[in-house]
């Protein structure tokens, strides 16, 4: 059944589309992020242009996180003075990310910018992320304890503000900071982050495990739903039948997701993690290199009137 998007300008399967939202919902709900690593790469995969892919994510990776984020906020696991303070950066680097890619559309550079990005971004974190998974694991095997050290030289910088629902007190210099980095990537790229969030909060600014989910998902729902309606008011790429479709398909599979996330172990999860970002990573440098053409429209987009 063919379905023809407004916005992105070509006809698509509505169940090959529904099949994409509900696999990436699945993974989604095992392993607690937003999945638009995954879902952008596919829909640029099946041929519509990354700069259409990245606005139209964005909106689904919104709808996708609010309701995760009221089910934490019930649960009282969302801690709303770290949440604000990584607001402050996360909508300062949605707004300068939501720029930088429209100077890059005006210049015809966004679409290999967007290519470029993800090989980078997700072959590097992928590579952590799965080298630090194996090494959880052998310890695990081992039955050796990992190691703990509470404090790091971020922990004796100026400006410290108590977070009461998380029991530290940290300098909110390295949040807003993160904030920003998150907000800056997530317009470029239509990702919400949390891969790389959850790990930064908790290996490198020490927030508990207890609330560091509930609120990455906090600072992914308003930098996607502010990303959404900065790209649909200036550059006006935000295709909504497809963002519809996509969320559709996501809430399903992400039910299912969550239940089989449950069965394994944290390690584990980590490690299946890394594989995935990494091999789609792996997938688009392939693409970039042996079939550029297929990857992205090679011409100049101009700004919808």
């Amino acid at each position: 059944m063919q379905l023809y998007l407004p916005i992105a300008d070509l006809p698509v399967n509505v169940f090959l589309v529904l099949a994409m939202g509900a696999a990436v919902g699945f993974v989604s709900g095992m392993f607690g992020i937003g999945g638009g690593f995954l879902m952008t790469p596919l829909l640029i995969f099946i041929g519509i242009t990354p700069a259409v892919a990245v606005a139209s994510v964005a909106s689904h990776i919104a709808a996708s996180s609010f309701s995760g984020a009221l089910s934490y906020w019930r649960r009282r696991a969302i801690d709303p003075a770290l949440a604000s303070v990584l607001l402050c950066g996360g909508v300062t680097g949605t707004t300068l990310g939501v720029w930088t890619f429209t100077q890059l559309r005006a210049l015809g550079q966004l679409d290999l910018m967007i290519a470029l990005s993800y090989v980078v971004l997700l072959s590097t974190v992928g590579s952590l992320m799965f080298s630090e998974g194996l090494r959880a694991l052998m310890r695990t095997r081992r039955g050796a304890l990992p190691s703990r050290r509470t404090h790091n030289w971020i922990h004796g910088l100026p400006l410290k503000m108590r977070f009461k629902r998380s029991k530290i007190y940290l300098s909110v210099i390295p949040v807003v900071v993160v904030g920003i980095m998150i907000g800056f990537i997530g317009a470029i790229m239509g990702i919400g982050g949390g891969f790389i969030l959850v790990p930064i909060m908790i290996y490198l600014l020490r927030v508990p495990t207890s609330t560091v989910i509930g609120t990455s998902m906090v600072l992914t729902l308003v930098t996607m739903l502010f990303a959404t309606m900065l790209h649909a008011v200036t550059n006006h790429l935000v295709d909504a039948v497809l963002a519809l479709i996509l969320m559709v398909g996501g809430v399903t599979g992400a039910q299912f997701g969550a239940r089989a996330g449950q069965k394994i172990r944290g390690e584990q999860l980590r490690l299946l993690l890394g594989l995935l970002i990494l091999s789609v990573g792996v997938r688009f440098a392939i693409e970039l290199v042996i079939r550029p053409e297929d990857l992205f429209t090679i011409r100049e987009l101009g700004v919808s009137g």
